[in-house]
């Protein structure tokens, strides 16, 4: 191939990217001037999210609801094991690991600003007695990766919701 046609097909591949939406990952500018996230500090998943909102930079993070145009509130989080297979001795075969995280983006008087929010990850893995201690390495480095993966998919959420506007009383 002629260096003039790569250059024109990389130039048509941007252009095709950039119409249909593509950004690069982690750039997100999420729609709210302050936001507060409710949730312990040592969580990983609220740790996480200040920090991709922090290297956003277009929302800053209040101290307080108070101060906030949206508060984040975690409402339910469950990490669950679950046997798919088990071998004729009885021994687990297979496992399906399940993160479920539920959440709200509420205004500072307590309404909702956008439906209530669930995600599901799910993660697969087979099991070896003869392996076990590499097994739960791997097992725990899946369970690490759903929780990279659940921030990532909490900031693609709160970047595309359209706030809806407060009503009036």
């Amino acid at each position: 191939m002629s260096s003039m046609f790569r250059s024109t097909l990389l130039a048509l591949l941007l252009v095709f990217a950039a119409s249909c939406g593509f950004q690069l990952r982690g750039a997100y500018a999420l729609p709210y001037e302050s936001i507060y996230l409710a949730g312990a500090d040592y969580s990983l998943i609220i740790a996480g999210l200040k920090r991709a909102i922090r290297a956003s930079g277009s929302t800053r993070i209040a101290e307080t609801a108070a101060d906030a145009q949206a508060t984040f509130l975690p409402t339910a989080e469950a990490k669950e094991p679950i046997i798919l297979s088990l071998s004729s001795a009885g021994r687990v075969r297979e496992k399906r690991l399940r993160y479920r995280y539920a959440y709200r983006i509420i205004d500072s008087k307590g309404r909702d600003l956008v439906l209530p929010g669930v995600i599901e990850l799910n993660r697969d893995l087979t099991y070896a007695d003869s392996d076990v201690l590499a097994k739960t390495q791997e097992e725990d480095l899946l369970w690490r990766d759903m929780e990279s993966d659940l921030v990532q998919q909490l900031m693609r959420r709160l970047a595309a919701v359209k706030p809806t506007p407060a009503v009036t009383e």
